[in-house]
Formats: structure tokens, C-alpha cells, sequence
């Protein structure tokens, strides 16, 4: 893999970190402003609406700046962002500063996916996302469980003072490592805004983004809330809730990379594979979350599962969206982060039923049988190849 591909995963690595780190800081956060931690979630719908809403608007603006440029704008913005965040005194501004921080990784993410696309084969699309993907992986791994430390010991702002500090490094290694100057596809001239966009009317960029969402909705929508399953329900200590998010993390890692070497070729066997179980270990997950070693091993399979289908259906978005070539990281962005918008939401709404702090995981289950459903009468389209034609 080109060596810019590794610089892009290290910025994509602070920036997951600060996207997934709120899981374990919630209950902080909702103490520091008296809100609830169904509130407090709010946080991470915001910052999630805000790279939906962001991400084609922020790509249209940007597809003939320089991408050197564009991606050292967006990181530099996304460190101030958290800067101004840990300083907050309100929730709403805090809010606030997590729109602000939405829009700058939107644009960082949707170059970074136009990018990588453009640095590969046209058919190792699947493996130049999975390396991307990775910077999130490991940030579940190392960054975010280091955050919920660091939260725990000094407080939840000293986390977001540390996903500034961290974007410094990564900024620093873009602007060594990333040419200056415009791409090929940019020098040459390559199709107008109008082309780009009226591929969002073709069947299977609309299906492929769907799934993606409700996959990914389903993910966001448990990770989002596992605090309180590792302290309330399975009985464990506040230094857990870190253990819980390495493992989860470490899943992701696996799933993704496992899913790289099969996205480009075999899609479907990862679909047809990954999804039936993914709908199982939801449900299992909730009624066995009183068990910790069952909670510990149904979250390492659940993170796997569930970045190998997601990473899988979004590489299918840069397939299919090929002919936009500076806007189809923007759709695969806006799929993401619609999922990790629309999850958490759902998911609050069960913290008040009867199903309590594990109303998120039957939500998921939930979530990845609408996509199953979705998917099965279409599974031609879902399961073909990425040379495969299927009638628009």
C-alpha cells in the first residue's frame, strides 16, 4: 500500500478516537453538566448529524482545492474544535463544538476516502479502506480506552484536551507525507459537480448507502451506551469500561482487516456470512450481559462482526460510486455517519422501557434485521462482484 495511505490512517486515528471516545466518558459528562446519559448521548448524534449533513457540502467545496491543503485545514480545525470543547461550560455549547468538529472530519474523511481511492487499483478500493479503517480500529483499541482512563482519572476534559494535542503529530506527518499540488484526476479535468451528484439516482449507490447506515446504526447505537452495561447490569468497576472498549476495539481490528483481503472480490461471502450472526449476537449480547465473561467475548465477535459487514457495505459505496470521483468519499462518509447518527438516538429511546441499559443492544438486533430484510429480496445486487452489471 502507498505509504500516504499510512499517514492518512494515523489522522483517521485521532480522529476516531475523539468519534468513539464518548462511550466511555457519558456518565462523566452527564454528572459534570446534571444532565441524563440519555442526553448526554445527544453528543454523539450531533457529531454524527453534523459529517451527514457536512460531508457532500464540505467535498463539493473542496474537489479542486489542493488535497494537502484541504486535509491539513480539516485536521488543524478538528484540534481547535476539541480545544474549544474542553473549555465549554455549557452542554449546548459543548454541543456545538462537536458540529464543528463533525464538519472538519466529514471534510477530512470524505478527501481522505477520495484520496485513497484514487492512490490504488481501481481494484483494491476494499483493501486501501481497510487500511483507513484501521486508523479507527486501533483508536478503539489504544485511544479511546486510553481516553476513558484519562477521563477517569482527570476528568472528561482532559480527554478532549489529548484528541487536540493528538491531532498535532498527525497533522505534521500529512504535511511531510502528502504531495502539495492538485491530482491526476484534478490536472486532467475530470467529470462536473452535476455528474457526480446525479449518481445519488442510481438503485444500487442508494442500497449499498443504506445498508451501510442501518449496519452501522446498529453498531453505534450499543457502543455508544456500553458504559453503564459494564458498571450497572455485569457489576464491574469504572476501569472496566476500559478492558470492555480494548476488546471491542480489538474486534474491529480484526473484522476489518479480515474483511479487506475479501471486500474487493468476494463481498458477498462476507454479507451472506457476517449478517445472520451480527443479527444473533445482539440479542445474545443483551441477555447475557449480566455474565462478564460472556459480555467480554459477545463484544470482541460483535465489534468484529460488525466492522467486517460495515467496512464491506461501504466499500460497495466507492464501488458503485466510481464515476464521482472527488464525491465518492462524501457518500461513503454520509452513509457512516448517518448510521452513527440515527443509532444512538434509537437506542436512547429504549433506556426509559423496560429493557433498561440493554434496550441499545435489542435496538441493534433490531437494526440489522431491517438490513437483512432489506438486503435479501436484492441480494443479487448486495452479492455482486464489483465488475458484475446489474440493470440501473
Amino acid at each position: 500500500m502507498p505509504f500516504p495511505l499510512y499517514l492518512l490512517a494515523m489522522a483517521i486515528f485521532a480522529m476516531g478516537t475523539s468519534e468513539f471516545m464518548l462511550a466511555g466518558l457519558l456518565p462523566d459528562i452527564a454528572s459534570d453538566f446534571d444532565i441524563t446519559v440519555g442526553t448526554a448521548g445527544v453528543l454523539t448524534s450531533a457529531f454524527a448529524i453534523g459529517m451527514v449533513v457536512s460531508a457532500p457540502l464540505v467535498a463539493a467545496l473542496a474537489r479542486n482545492w489542493p488535497r494537502r491543503s484541504s486535509l491539513l485545514g480539516f485536521i488543524l480545525a478538528f484540534a481547535a474544535a476539541h480545544a474549544a470543547g474542553a473549555i465549554s461550560m455549557s452542554f449546548p455549547v459543548l454541543c456545538a463544538t462537536r458540529v464543528v468538529a463533525a464538519l472538519a472530519n466529514a471534510g477530512f474523511l470524505a478527501v481522505a476516502l477520495t484520496a485513497a481511492a484514487a492512490l490504488v487499483p481501481p481494484d483494491r478500493k476494499g483493501r486501501a479502506l481497510a487500511l483507513l479503517l484501521s486508523g479507527t480500529t486501533v483508536a478503539t483499541i489504544a485511544g479511546v480506552p486510553g481516553g476513558s482512563v484519562l477521563g477517569t482519572v482527570l476528568g472528561w476534559r482532559a480527554t478532549f484536551w489529548a484528541v487536540a494535542l493528538l491531532c498535532l503529530p498527525a497533522a505534521l506527518g500529512l504535511l511531510k507525507g502528502i504531495p502539495a499540488g492538485r491530482v491526476k484526476e484534478e490536472a486532467m479535468g475530470g467529470p462536473a459537480l452535476r455528474a457526480e451528484l446525479a449518481l445519488l439516482t442510481r438503485p444500487r449507490l442508494i442500497l449499498a448507502m443504506l445498508l451501510g447506515a442501518l449496519v452501522n446504526a446498529a453498531t453505534f447505537g450499543s457502543f455508544t451506551f456500553l458504559a453503564p452495561v459494564v458498571t450497572g447490569t455485569a457489576g464491574l468497576g469504572e476501569l472496566w469500561i476500559s478492558v470492555v472498549l480494548v476488546l471491542f476495539g480489538a474486534g474491529s481490528f480484526v473484522g476489518v482487516t479480515v474483511a479487506g483481503r475479501l471486500s474487493d472480490q468476494r463481498p458477498g461471502l462476507v454479507i451472506a456470512a457476517g449478517g445472520p450472526l451480527l443479527l444473533v449476537g445482539w440479542p445474545a449480547l443483551a441477555v447475557l450481559a449480566d455474565e462478564p465473561v460472556a459480555l467480554c467475548a459477545l463484544v470482541f465477535v460483535q465489534g468484529a462482526l460488525s466492522f467486517a459487514l460495515g467496512s464491506t457495505l461501504i466499500t460497495r459505496v466507492l464501488y458503485e460510486a466510481a464515476g464521482a470521483p472527488t464525491m465518492a468519499g462524501s457518500y461513503a462518509t454520509a452513509a457512516l455517519n448517518a448510521g452513527a447518527a440515527a443509532g444512538p438516538l434509537v437506542a436512547a429511546t429504549t433506556l426509559s422501557t423496560q429493557a433498561g441499559d440493554l434496550g441499545p443492544m435489542w435496538a441493534s438486533g433490531l437494526l440489522v434485521a431491517v438490513a437483512l430484510l432489506v438486503a435479501i429480496p436484492l441480494r443479487a445486487v448486495v452479492t455482486a462482484g464489483r465488475s458484475a452489471e446489474v440493470p440501473q
